[in-house]
């Protein structure tokens, strides 16, 4: 699967060592929607990102990726310590200039 390179690094990094990679994925004004929660910029992103890779111990793979209204929808099995573990989710990536600028997971 040909996913854009910020996409590639979202489902490739790996806690703690690639944070600074994965944070760069994202535009300064980025937004992800996860849980309930918003989280915004980078290092808020990246702080988030850490804490759930803590907590759940997750690893996603992506199973298809297609475009919809501009964005970048990726179907996902998501493996880690959770209920209900694995699970299909997807995630909606907006894109500009290289950058990750939203993403919601549902």
């Amino acid at each position: 699967m040909n996913l854009p390179t910020p996409i590639r690094t979202y489902f490739t990094a790996r806690a703690p060592q690639d944070a600074q990679a994965f944070a760069a994925a994202f535009a300064p004004d980025a937004v992800v929607h996860d849980e309930g929660g918003r989280h915004h910029g980078p290092e808020e992103i990246r702080a988030w990102w850490q804490a759930a890779e803590e907590r759940y111990r997750h690893s996603a793979e992506p199973l298809e990726a297609t475009e919809a209204a501009g964005k970048t929808v990726v179907r996902a099995r998501v493996s880690g310590n959770f209920p209900g573990s694995p699970a299909i989710l997807t995630f909606t990536f907006g894109l500009a200039r290289d950058r990750i600028t939203d993403l919601e997971i549902g």
